[in-house]
């Protein structure tokens, strides 16, 4: 269902992006996939392959054999056609069929999500569309990828909740587990074994997922849980996210281990755990169709360094979907490394963290991520915010 929910919205997008057509060329996927495929197939696709969605509804895929009955079980496709020799009879067949005027074709030199295919196979691909006098019509389909990826569909939008719901359940669990004394690993070893018991997967590598950090002296982010143990007067905060029916969550959440004698955290963890979740709602309330990621970005980095703090050096948020970190636009500051993505103009249907964080001096590390979805009026909770410092018991 999910398939041909894609390729429908896939022949609304090269409309709106005035592409005569789009192909997905890839082989032995499994080894060198395309990160796109898993929105066209259920599964991989072993040789040489082509999807192919036409701007006037139609479509073909153009498989192996051994593959073709996997591909029409989707009802995704007005032709499926396998071959037994080589792909070039009948991708060229298609292709003169179709006589597009331009042809999107899955690379990008920006977006790493939309640049799943390899030189070796762009190449065969233009010296396929060469002999038809087509090979000066390709060009990249970064804007039409990027779209069918972040534009998320309802389905896709449940799927996301269903994972949202059970890392919640899981942090309200090793809410109790965590004491003074237990160490990362044994904080990260709990919420693994839940994961396993519910029998769905990890959103990244389950050697970082979840990422535990107590005090001060921690990686702060992308590191596996070590043995240093919880101790009183200490921040702790998890980096934890989960997958179900292919599609990810991505949330933080902040502690603080109570010290002998406290009943509540002193002011100065208070202070910057009440300065994070402002950021974040004031974020949130700035987020809407049309604004530019570094504008919002903006938003919250001005919180945090008028509060005192350093400003967190990273984006402060990504999109979210197939991958824990996923998507073109992105909420981020006009650095270099994130080049043009903070600049792309919000989307209805995307999907983004908002994960800002500041150090406590001689406590840790004060982060909370959360979820939104983007709407026709705004920005929704996909999650269900952290507004109060969770605290464990001495």
């Amino acid at each position: 269902m999910l398939v041909k929910e894609k390729v429908e919205q896939a022949v609304r997008l090269l409309n709106e992006f005035g592409f005569d057509c789009w192909i997905t060329f890839v082989r032995e996927s499994s080894m060198n996939g395309d990160p796109t495929l898993a929105y066209l197939v259920n599964g991989a696709l072993t040789w040489h392959s082509a999807i192919i969605i036409t701007r006037s509804g139609r479509s073909y895929a153009i498989v192996g054999e051994y593959d073709r009955r996997g591909v029409e079980d989707l009802r995704a496709y007005g032709e499926v056609h396998g071959y037994v020799k080589g792909v070039k009879e009948p991708f060229q067949t298609v292709m003169k069929k179709i006589n597009p005027t331009t042809i999107a074709v899955n690379f990008s030199k920006e977006s790493e999500i939309c640049d799943g295919i390899t030189h070796g196979m762009y190449l065969t691909l233009v010296e396929l569309l060469a002999d038809l006098g087509m090979g000066g019509r390709i060009v990249q389909a970064d804007r039409l990828v990027s779209a069918l990826r972040e534009r998320k569909t309802e389905t896709e939008l449940q799927h996301m909740k269903e994972a949202v719901r059970h890392t919640e359940e899981i942090f309200a669990d090793v809410s109790r587990f965590i004491s003074p004394g237990k160490t990362e690993k044994e904080i990260a070893a709990f919420m693994r074994a839940e994961v396993e018991r519910r029998k769905i997967d990890f959103a990244w590598d389950s050697s970082v997922c979840p990422s535990v950090f107590t005090g001060p002296e921690t990686a702060a982010a992308h590191y596996a849980p070590t043995d240093r143990a919880v101790e009183r007067g200490q921040i702790m905060n998890m980096d934890f996210g989960v997958k179900v029916n292919g599609y990810c969550s991505d949330l933080q959440r902040t502690f603080y281990v109570l010290d002998r004698g406290e009943h509540a955290a002193p002011p100065d963890v208070q202070k910057g755990f009440d300065t994070i979740v402002r950021s974040i709602e004031m974020s949130r309330a700035a987020m809407r169709v049309g604004v530019q990621g570094f504008d919002v970005d903006a938003v919250a980095r001005n919180i945090i360094t008028a509060a005192g703090y350093e400003e967190f050096p990273h984006a402060l948020g990504h999109q979210v979907g197939r991958f824990a970190h996923d998507g073109t636009a992105l909420l981020g500051p006009a650095w270099e490394k994130y080049a043009r993505k903070p600049f792309h103009a919000l989307e209805q249907g995307m999907v983004f963290t908002i994960e800002p964080r500041l150090n406590v001096p001689d406590r840790g590390i004060a982060t909370i991520e959360e979820m939104v979805v983007v709407t026709s009026t705004g920005a929704e909770w996909l999650s269900t915010p952290q507004t109060n410092l969770l605290l464990v018991q001495s």
